[in-house]
């Protein structure tokens, strides 16, 4: 068994992906949009989306699969309750990773040593996704 998060974008789907695979090294390895699939495959009650927004995709980040979705495409995606734990080889990784993904975000706290590790931070991205990036001890 294992859990994988789904993280809905809501019409910047493809432009976080760019995003990921730029800071963390993010790999699409699939992608399926909504023209893709069969007439009538939206479904009932809600407006398709545009034909070249994405439907699902699973992207891998290291050992762990992601997937995500441009959703409903409303531009108001809503990241509440959670933060993606990233796990760091090193310092200087952890500098780096928290940097990239502080570009256009928002820094909740800075990184920095802690009793638990020598590099912890915590950050929110500019598509409003909460990491925690740390270099384990």
């Amino acid at each position: 068994m294992s859990i994988q998060p789904y993280l809905f974008f809501d019409g910047r789907c493809e432009e976080a992906l760019s995003f990921y695979g730029r800071t963390v090294g993010a790999k699409v390895e699939a992608i399926l949009r909504w023209k893709d699939g069969p007439q009538g495959s939206c479904p009932e009650g809600m407006e398709a989306p545009p034909p070249d927004k994405v439907m699902h995709a699973a992207v891998r980040v290291g050992d762990t699969m992601m997937l995500a979705s441009d959703g409903r495409c409303q531009g108001q995606p809503k990241f509440e309750g959670f933060a993606l734990s990233l796990t760091a080889a090193d310092e200087a990784e952890a500098e780096r990773l928290f940097n990239a993904l502080s570009d256009g975000g928002q820094v909740q706290m800075p990184l920095g040593k802690t009793f638990f590790s020598p590099a912890f931070g915590m950050v929110a991205d500019r598509f409003g996704v909460s990491w925690m990036v740390y270099v384990a001890h």
